[in-house]
């Protein structure tokens, strides 16, 4: 018999990796999806949901669960490095959200939402990952680091801004990792402050801390940021370094910082890395084709990492429905690159507000928080919703 149905090989099972299966899914492709973890991550730090990518959650009929998992954080309070209050405002009207539409749920309660949408449909391959891939006229040869080989028509990166996928077609991550000046470490540790769907953020010159309460919960978030002029390429690869430095940083700091970096030492879900953006000229090469955090991540100074992720998937996918992978990762490039140009440009306004390098800097930062207004703004940024997504035609 010869082969009709079209297969796609996805790395990566987060956020914009499901999302691909299952729009692919609907267009007609066998779908496999390859994990390195042994499972969907759970867990992890709370994410945002806005503008257009809550039409790609509400299309794929998972909005209803993601509204009940909604942290619905009330309150970001501003300290001077005494520890004193600069300010306390509505999340929204620094993050450019819109009260009553956007989602903010834990990364967690989303992967298991878009999963669970997926995991009939599609073959998932855990505890694996791409060894080699090997591109030619019919389709794409690929290993696995597990053992074993097979053939796809396409192979499609969401991997994850430290892609390999990313680096077997277009070489090392240095070439389109824009570093943007800070480096960050964030764990969980026992809430002992009273702290309820809410952040306070202590904030130095070229220095920040910050607990983040996404509800009641016996536990918080713990959030170290600071400027680097240059990558500290020597504590990447090793987590008593990592911590070292950061400990090093703040080692003067007042406010909760002395007990947030004994929680530190201990913690076990440490992870810590450069604040930068992916950019490239082209996210397609061949047969195989990046999307989400691989091709353009925009940083978490923009809070659209999530949304750009979900956008790009679907109109990968879309992309790809009733056309070859050429025609198709075209369409994607030409429909999506400035949608996310525009949100990787938020990346000054995110710095700015939470950041500041100087002491001047951070001045005028306090003075502008304490003459915002209580009410957030009606309205989102406009690149939030920059892109009216095309309607999707399944492929029986």
């Amino acid at each position: 018999m010869t082969r009709t149905t079209r297969t796609a090989l996805i790395s990566g099972s987060s956020i914009a990796g499901p999302t691909l299966a299952f729009w692919l899914n609907r267009c007609g492709y066998a779908v496999t999806v390859v994990e390195r973890a042994s499972a969907p991550r759970s867990g992890g730090y709370p994410i945002d949901v806005r503008g257009t990518a809550l039409e790609v959650v509400r299309r794929m009929g998972i909005l209803p669960r993601l509204r009940d998992a909604h942290i619905d954080l009330r309150r970001l309070t501003f300290l001077h490095e005494d520890g004193s209050e600069v300010a306390s405002i509505h999340p929204h009207t620094v993050t450019g959200g819109v009260e009553g539409r956007d989602l903010e749920v834990r990364r967690g309660d989303l992967t298991d939402a878009l999963h669970a949408a997926v995991r009939d449909d599609v073959e998932f391959l855990f505890n694996d990952s791409i060894a080699t891939l090997d591109q030619h006229a019919h389709g794409v040869d690929v290993t696995f680091r597990g053992g074993g080989a097979r053939s796809f028509d396409v192979v499609l990166g969401a991997d994850g801004i430290h892609s390999d996928t990313r680096e077997m077609l277009f070489g090392p991550e240095d070439q389109f990792h824009h570093y943007l000046g800070y480096c960050f470490a964030v764990f969980t540790m026992r809430n002992t402050f009273g702290l309820s769907h809410e952040t306070v953020m202590w904030n130095a010159p070229g220095r920040a801390a910050a607990l983040y309460a996404v509800g009641d919960d016996d536990a918080v978030h713990a959030f170290f940021t600071f400027a680097r002029p240059e990558l500290p390429f020597s504590a990447f690869p090793d987590p008593a370094a990592q911590r070292g430095l950061v400990a090093e940083v703040f080692a003067d700091a007042g406010w909760e910082v002395p007990g947030m970096l004994t929680a530190m030492r201990d913690a076990d879900d440490l992870y810590f890395d450069a604040v930068g953006q992916i950019r490239m000229p082209h996210w397609s090469s061949g047969r195989v084709a990046l999307a989400g955090d691989a091709a353009y991540a925009p940083s978490f100074l923009t809070g659209q990492g999530t949304s750009l992720a979900l956008v790009g998937a679907y109109m990968l996918a879309c992309s790809l429905a009733g056309r070859d992978h050429t025609e198709g990762f075209a369409a994607y490039e030409d429909g999506t690159r400035e949608f996310v140009s525009a949100n990787q440009a938020l990346v000054g306004k995110g710095g700015a507000t939470l950041f500041p390098t100087t002491a001047e800097a951070l001045a005028q930062r306090n003075d502008r928080l304490r003459h915002l207004g209580a009410t957030p703004p009606a309205q989102g940024r406009p690149a939030h919703s920059a892109l009216t997504l095309p309607e999707f035609t399944p492929t029986s």
